[in-house]
């Protein structure tokens, strides 16, 4: 594989997760141990709520959080189709039925203002997406979830530190799902972490994250002679290990500083490309709000004489990476096939697909990282701009 000069994403990783990953291993103690309970009550306060459930992934996060709220076969969730896979499939994992809201055409959300037509009596809860690092609206998506009695999850895979109406997302909803994944803005490598208010729903997340067994390994092992346990439901294999969280630990510690590395990028892309008539840059109610997990520029194709996938590949030329987030639900074939999915069903989700394109954003990239990718999206788009003299 071709080394790029600006990778899409690089993790950024220091000393200081090498020494906490070194010492947990030397602890003899790698699985689901003291190191995820640390981690678990940091990331709460971080957040600012009550419970928080250490797991392997976002995806497990979210499935955990639907069976925990009593999601089952026949119910309908209703979230987006502007999303990744997982979003969905853990719906389909309940044996629920996912009904789909077209997302806005400006922040790639779930539009608030079309969820109420699609509640019938089989509704149970409402999945949106926070997309890129910007939170949806929650407060018109609360007040439906509250008038209907429904369950509120959020995924919140993009969207550590993410505040709305100056609070962290996590503090709204039922429950709250976070992806730590290689490329996310806290990353353990792979990992998620579901929060939420309620004791019952961390109490049951807790239970069917780990087999449905009373008493985990560290809870059976800390004390001798403490090795019964019963699996009083059917559960999953889903807990973190101590080394991922160890990461995480240190991960959450330059949280702050990392965030305030991608704004820097973030406000030099949006300077660079003030008054560029062939693209729209990412559209956001407060900066500072932000995550920044993703830079997402659409193109105005229609002004160009090349498409989406010939500028990236032109910018892959150039030594920098790039990436599509994402492939809309209805585009791929097992949602057309299980689900009877047509991309002209979501316009905005089809229009938004076509013209839309990540630039990296990572804590490691240098100004001059960001200049240069800056300079040659604008080198590639002037030179297609079908207005630009021969």
């Amino acid at each position: 594989m071709e080394e790029l000069k600006i990778p899409f994403h690089k993790p950024e990783y220091g000393e200081e997760e090498i020494r906490e990953v070194t010492e947990t291993i030397r602890s003899g103690w790698i699985t689901t141990g003291p190191k995820v309970r640390d981690f678990e009550r940091a990331f709460a306060a971080e957040i600012g709520v009550k419970h928080a459930l250490a797991v392997n992934s976002g995806t497990a996060a979210m499935h955990v959080a639907l069976e925990a709220l009593g999601i089952k076969e026949g119910d309908e969730v209703i979230t987006v189709p502007f999303t990744f896979v997982a979003t969905s499939e853990v719906i389909l994992y309940c044996k629920a039925k996912p009904v789909y809201v077209d997302c806005s055409p400006e922040s790639f959300n779930i539009l608030a203002d079309r969820i109420e037509e699609k509640i019938t009596a089989r509704t149970r809860a409402i999945l949106p997406v926070h997309f890129a690092g910007q939170a949806c609206e929650l407060n018109p998506i609360k007040r439906i979830a509250e008038r209907y009695s429904l369950k509120l999850v959020e995924d919140a895979a993009h969207s550590f530190p993410t505040l709305y109406e100056g609070k962290k997302v996590g503090v709204f909803g039922d429950a709250t799902c976070f992806s730590f994944y290689a490329t996310k803005t806290l990353s353990t490598g792979e990992g998620g972490m579901l929060v939420t208010p309620h004791d019952e729903v961390i109490e049951r997340a807790r239970l069917l994250s780990l087999h449905g067994i009373t008493r985990d390994a560290w809870k059976r092992y800390q004390n001798p002679g403490a090795w019964r346990y019963d699996v009083v439901t059917l559960g999953r294999k889903y807990n973190m290990s101590d080394i991922q969280a160890a990461i995480g630990l240190q991960q959450l510690r330059k949280s702050a500083r990392f965030l305030e590395r991608r704004r820097r990028i973030a406000a030099s892309y949006l300077e660079a490309f003030r008054g560029c008539e062939l693209l729209r840059t990412p559209a956001c109610g407060s900066f500072e709000s932000h995550a920044w997990h993703l830079f997402v520029i659409k193109l105005e194709i229609e002004k160009l004489s090349i498409s989406r996938d010939e500028f990236m590949e032109k910018m892959r030329s150039a030594g920098i990476g790039t990436s599509v987030h994402f492939i809309p639900l209805s585009e791929h074939p097992y949602y057309q096939e299980k689900l009877g999915l047509k991309p002209e069903d979501f316009p905005n989700t089809s229009d938004c697909f076509k013209r839309i394109v990540s630039l990296p954003i990572y804590p490691g990239m240098s100004d001059e990282d960001a200049g240069f990718v800056a300079q040659k999206v604008l080198e590639i788009l002037q030179s297609a701009d079908l207005k630009r003299p021969l």
